[in-house]
């Protein structure tokens, strides 16, 4: 068996993202409103990357799609600061530092950018996420930054790149 790869994504793994992006937010009782669910974008995820200053990076394991994560500006927000978008990870792509290896991408990509801080939202009962994050060097913040359009989404965090 071989080990999982992080990897840019390519056009070819749009469907697959896609479907790990929502089969995880279903599995963990997530609304499909005011969250990565209803995103246009999330069906187009190659195409909404293919800009500057964005990546977006997959986990591809034995040829299939396990995890995902990317970074781009955040939206409606005047600043230099990016957002970690839509970081999801299979059941069985947990607990094997592979959310560890994502972050350090994200961020090393976000630094590379030029990106002075990078937000994040998630859901309260994500619990593993936020300890990941909180061990990466993010902190609560009080109230969201930027109009993301996920306001189903009440836990904001911030690092300073």
């Amino acid at each position: 068996m071989n080990k999982p790869i992080i990897r840019p994504i390519q056009k070819e793994d749009n469907a697959q993202v896609a479907a790990v992006v929502r089969k995880v937010l279903v599995d963990m009782g997530a609304p499909k409103v005011g969250t990565a669910y209803a995103d246009e974008a999330l069906d187009t995820m190659y195409e909404h990357y293919d800009r500057p200053k964005a990546a977006y990076f997959v986990v591809e394991d034995n040829g299939a799609i396990i995890g995902c994560a990317g970074i781009g500006q955040l939206d409606n927000y005047d600043g230099n600061v990016c957002e970690l978008q839509k970081m999801y990870f299979l059941e069985e792509a947990r607990g094997k530092g592979l959310g560890s290896a994502m972050m350090k991408k994200c961020l090393d990509t976000a630094r590379d950018f030029g990106f002075e801080q990078c937000y994040l939202e998630t859901m309260p009962y994500m619990e593993a996420a936020q300890k990941l994050y909180k061990r990466t060097g993010f902190d609560y913040i009080d109230g969201p930054m930027g109009n993301t359009g996920h306001f189903s989404c009440p836990v904001h965090m911030l690092i300073k790149l």
